[in-house]
């Protein structure tokens, strides 16, 4: 019987007992009478035996029956009643009954304790003082499969060997092979490390304990320790099995990174991980899995040989991975003829699994919502574009401000179709997020590095749209639209002078070290290894290559005025146009 069901059971005695008190009260009292009725009876020398008791008044007639009466203050009441040779006995007032007396006399003690053992157990998540270290771990044998992890085909061959260690370790022991203890997957967010880890003991059958990192902190000392033990206990009861250990790094971090920390309940649930990680056998059946996207803030005795050893990188997945996540994430979708997931993959690098299941969700919602049969490929695009730029914002603009966003939008186009790099895909002056208008490019295929000319090359692109707008309304008509492209532009300078060796002018070297605090898991700038001439010299070569690029664009616009207002009326007729649209004005 759990606590709950005690507590109703005791209340409900309780309250029967009053009840049943209260019931016999009232069966045990007399019919009342009114006191004209009384002074009636006695006059009438019907009146026998009165108890007076207070202002109540128990009487009792020749017949034996009683009546109760409630007297008011009245001085000749006993005379009459001693002339009426009735028999007077007089008792001191009634006082509060005793069960009343003992309620509330105890009635604050007992709330208090009530309202403590509430909060006790609401804290320890309803169990008894000793649950309050009792591991928080679900346990489980996942439906997963291999075949549902797709794009990272290298990590799933990496981890079947764990599988095979399960379901025949004696294939490994024989030759004296011990598997690793800890397997850490290393990944973005979104890549499908928890699935993967799911899918690992889906294949192998075996029991599944996952718990996040953030579980085992609690303000209380050593409850993080208590709930690593109970983990590691529950474990060995149901060999062989898998923990799973998700966000390593909220309990993992490397101890005394914190500015001037010594000891904390973190390290000693961190301590005590390492206890029970050395405690089991490797050939005991546990294997532990962890997950972290951080893995730079972790503790080194976390990663040294004989705890996590083996690390697993989870990556991005390539174009045709992405299309296999598709074809994962639309198997129980009615699709459309024209939908072509090989396009939508094109379209999507870079993107993780959860993002690309984002926007087959979203598909099939905007689908659903117009009462379409099938999904229809413009909704996976809408579904992109809500994803990369937000929900369309149905806003008043005024003429002006369309005009010059077309105008904006269109330099951003005129100057992509010219320069080389990734071929326009789409321009559009609907309102989207906090842009008033957006030109979005596809991807002829994944990159992974990037020559000069390209990056120039998209500097360029980003300088169209301010370049266009000082060319079709002069130069002293300033506005806001170019101050997200001018922050990439001097982003992406700055990269290639001090961390790419772009800059003709300074020798070939990084410039400024990057510095991260793992305590706070982030980058807080650069340490300067240079000197105050060489940092000018720095911020003259990244002024150079905007001052060329601009140079360069303002001539590209100049010199095709015509086609700039031409792809700018026509953004301001259709408001959305494609790229093959843009290309046709432009070479025309």
């Amino acid at each position: 019987m759990n606590y709950r069901n005690q507590y109703v059971i005791i209340v409900i005695i309780v309250l029967g007992f009053f009840m049943f008190q209260g019931f016999f009260d009232k069966q045990s009292a007399e019919k009342n009478i009114s006191y004209t009725e009384f002074l009636a009876m006695v006059n009438n020398e019907s009146v026998g035996e009165v108890v007076i008791q207070g202002q109540e008044l128990l009487a009792t007639d020749l017949n034996h029956v009683r009546f109760k009466v409630y007297a008011p203050q009245d001085a000749d009441m006993i005379n009459i009643l001693r002339q009426k040779g009735v028999v007077i006995t007089a008792k001191p007032p009634a006082g509060t009954p005793w069960y009343v007396a003992v309620l509330f006399s105890w009635l604050p003690i007992l709330l208090i304790v009530g309202v403590w053992i509430f909060f006790m157990r609401r804290a320890q998540g309803g169990g008894g003082l000793g649950s309050f270290t009792k591991s928080k771990a679900r346990r489980e044998i996942p439906e997963a499969r291999f075949t549902d992890v797709a794009g990272i085909d290298e990590a799933v061959e990496e981890v079947k060997e764990i599988v095979e260690f399960l379901e025949d370790p004696f294939k490994f022991t024989r030759l004296g092979a011990k598997i690793p203890k800890g397997v850490l997957l290393v990944g973005l967010p979104g890549t499908g490390k928890t699935l993967l880890a799911r899918a690992i003991a889906g294949e192998a059958g075996v029991q599944f304990f996952s718990i996040s990192g953030s579980e085992f902190v609690e303000m209380y000392v050593g409850v993080g320790a208590g709930r690593v033990r109970d983990l590691f206990a529950q474990a060995k009861k149901n060999l062989p099995c898998i923990i799973f250990i998700d966000e390593i790094d909220a309990m993992g971090k490397s101890r005394g990174a914190g500015v001037g920390q010594t000891h904390n309940e973190g390290e000693q649930t961190l301590n005590q991980l390492f206890v029970e990680m050395d405690g089991f056998e490797v050939n005991q059946g546990i294997i532990l899995l962890a997950a972290t996207n951080r893995p730079d803030t972790l503790d080194p005795a976390l990663l040294r040989p004989g705890r996590f050893d083996r690390h697993i990188e989870v990556p991005l997945a390539d174009k045709n991975g992405r299309k296999k996540i598709l074809q994962v994430h639309t198997r129980d979708k009615k699709l459309s003829k024209d939908v072509s997931l090989d396009e939508i993959a094109r379209a999507t690098p870079h993107y993780s699994g959860a993002r690309l299941e984002k926007i087959a969700n979203e598909a099939a919602i905007l689908a659903a919502r117009e009462g379409k049969d099938f999904i229809e490929m413009k909704d996976f695009w809408h579904a992109k574009d809500r994803e990369d730029m937000g929900i369309e914002r149905h806003m008043q603009v005024s003429d002006k401000e369309r005009e010059i966003t077309a105008c904006h939008e269109a330099g951003h186009a005129l100057v992509g179709v010219l320069v080389p790099g990734n071929p326009v895909n789409k321009v559009s002056i609907i309102p989207r997020g906090r842009a008033m208008g957006v030109t979005s490019f596809l991807p002829i295929e994944d990159q992974y590095f990037f020559t000069k000319e390209f990056l120039l090359a998209e500097i360029k692109m980003l300088l169209g749209g301010r370049i266009a707008e000082e060319i079709a309304f002069g130069k002293n008509f300033i506005t806001t639209g170019a101050q997200g492209d001018l922050r990439v532009v001097t982003k992406t300078v700055r990269q290639m002078v001090c961390d790419l060796g772009m800059a003709d002018s300074l020798p070939l070297r990084s410039f400024g070290e990057r510095h991260d605090l793992v305590f706070l898991g982030r980058e807080l700038g650069r340490n300067r290894d240079y000197g105050e001439n060489l940092a000018n010299e720095i911020d003259k070569a990244c002024q150079e290559i905007i001052d060329d690029c601009a140079k360069e664009v303002w001539k590209m616009i100049n010199e095709r005025k015509e086609t700039l207002n031409e792809i700018t009326r026509l953004l301001l007729e259709k408001e959305t146009i494609l790229g093959e649209d843009v290309k046709v004005i432009v070479f025309k």
